[in-house]
């Protein structure tokens, strides 16, 4: 074996759903370079070893998105991921399908359920017919206005983000991080004139499932950072349409009892969540609570420099977010 290659250990998900009962994991050992990306080798595997081995892939540049899949359980493109970083990390390179999407057959599984989250968004202009389109001429934009489509333009579809998305695997009904990334190009975009309508569907519709875990933005190969365009989408919402259900009333609840003591008032915080009378079913989680932790009952005292913390609310809490 050459100093310039690596004895690369592949274990790679093999399934085949009408001859398999159950999944397996099948070892290849090639000889590579370690700046051989991992779908080079399952290439060469196929091309070379084992030619039923079921795969995805397209233009090996990182611009389709089609190789995505599971590498050492992280969600990424397989063509832009070199095996050296992975056997010198890991010892060998387990290649599995994305999850929350049912498997096909080994690594390529069924995208219905993430383009169909993508579909019930709407994910085109919606013009105002009083005002179409000049016909055969652009409609210029301002920088600011070209600005304020973040890096949400960059995204290719890879579906990364929706298979490390551990909300898409609690709730198949969130609409997953690519899709509300895509909301929010739209929301913005000053040619659209159904933002309002759009943020007001999908507060109730998901939006508020977001588990913050930023999984998203990290399995993401273009840094279009869904995590933060689904935060921007959260705060434009309640200020088109106030905090309408659990997820945004809480969060509102908990911004108040911070800026205005500094800590949090557990019992306030719940009423304010579920209002009076959805209070009354948390009652018995409730006394469990206080009676494990008695002064989440007492009404808390400001903290000391409260004034300060209101300084810092006041400087980070600009005018509320609107569509255009």
């Amino acid at each position: 074996m050459s100093e310039s290659t690596v004895a690369a250990a592949f274990d790679v998900y093999r399934y085949d759903p009408a001859h398999d009962a159950k999944p397996r994991y099948q070892r290849y050992t090639l000889n590579l370079s370690p700046h051989t990306p991992v779908l080079t080798a399952l290439l060469r595997i196929r091309a070379e070893v084992d030619p039923s081995l079921a795969l995805r892939y397209s233009c090996r540049s990182a611009i389709c998105g089609s190789c995505a899949m599971q590498i050492n359980s992280k969600s990424r493109l397989a063509c832009e991921t070199h095996i050296g970083p992975e056997m010198a990390r890991h010892g060998r390179i387990v290649v599995e399908p994305m999850r929350n999407q049912p498997v096909l057959r080994d690594l390529v599984v069924d995208q219905a359920p993430f383009w169909r989250q993508y579909d019930r968004i709407e994910p085109h202009l919606r013009l105002d017919p009083a005002h179409p389109m000049p016909e055969g001429r652009p409609t210029p934009m301002t920088p600011e206005e070209v600005d304020r489509f973040k890096e949400t333009p960059r995204c290719i579809a890879c579906a990364a983000c929706f298979s490390a998305c551990p909300a898409v695997e609690a709730d198949p009904e969130f609409p997953g991080p690519m899709a509300l990334a895509k909301l929010y190009r739209f929301v913005v975009d000053p040619r659209d004139r159904a933002h309002q309508d759009r943020l007001v569907r999908i507060q109730p519709n998901g939006l508020w499932l977001c588990l913050r875990c930023h999984l998203c933005t990290e399995a993401c190969p273009k840094d279009v950072r869904p995590s933060e365009r689904i935060r921007d989408l959260k705060e434009m919402a309640i200020a088109v349409q106030g905090a309408t259900e659990n997820g945004s009333r809480h969060a509102v609840g908990f911004k108040e009892n911070i800026s205005e003591r500094g800590v949090l008032n557990e019992m306030r915080l719940v009423r304010q969540t579920y209002g009076t009378v959805g209070l009354v079913g948390q009652l018995g989680q409730g006394l469990k609570i206080v009676r494990k932790k008695p002064e989440v009952a007492r009404k808390p005292h400001p903290i000391e420099g409260v004034d300060e913390l209101e300084k810092i609310y006041a400087a980070l809490d600009p005018e509320p977010k609107e569509g255009p």
